[in-house]
C-alpha cells in the first residue's frame, strides 16, 4: 500500500482517534490529524510485523489497523504532552 493511502487512512483515523478518546490536546485538530497520519503508518507497520495482518488496500481490516495505530500514538502523545 502506497504512502498517499496511508496519509488518506490517517486523516480519517485521526478523526475517528479524536472521536474515541476525546479531551484537549495542545495541537487541537492540526496535531490530531498529524498523529493520525503517523498513527495509520505506526498501525500497519504493526500489524504486518508482529500480527502478521496483511495491509493490502483500502479495505476495513486495513482501516481498523489505522484508527488502532491512531488511538495508540494519540494516547502516547497525551501521556507525554499531560502533567
Amino acid at each position: 500500500m502506497g504512502i498517499l493511502t496511508w496519509i488518506i487512512f490517517g486523516l480519517i483515523a485521526g478523526a475517528i482517534a479524536k472521536a474515541i478518546h476525546p479531551g484537549n490536546d495542545p495541537g487541537g485538530w492540526v496535531v490530531t490529524i498529524i498523529i493520525g497520519i503517523l498513527g495509520a503508518m505506526l498501525g500497519g507497520w504493526l500489524g504486518s510485523m508482529l500480527l502478521g495482518v496483511d495491509v493490502s488496500g483500502f479495505n476495513f481490516s486495513s482501516f481498523l489497523v489505522a484508527i488502532g495505530g491512531s488511538v495508540l500514538l494519540l494516547f502516547l502523545y497525551r501521556m507525554v504532552t499531560n502533567k
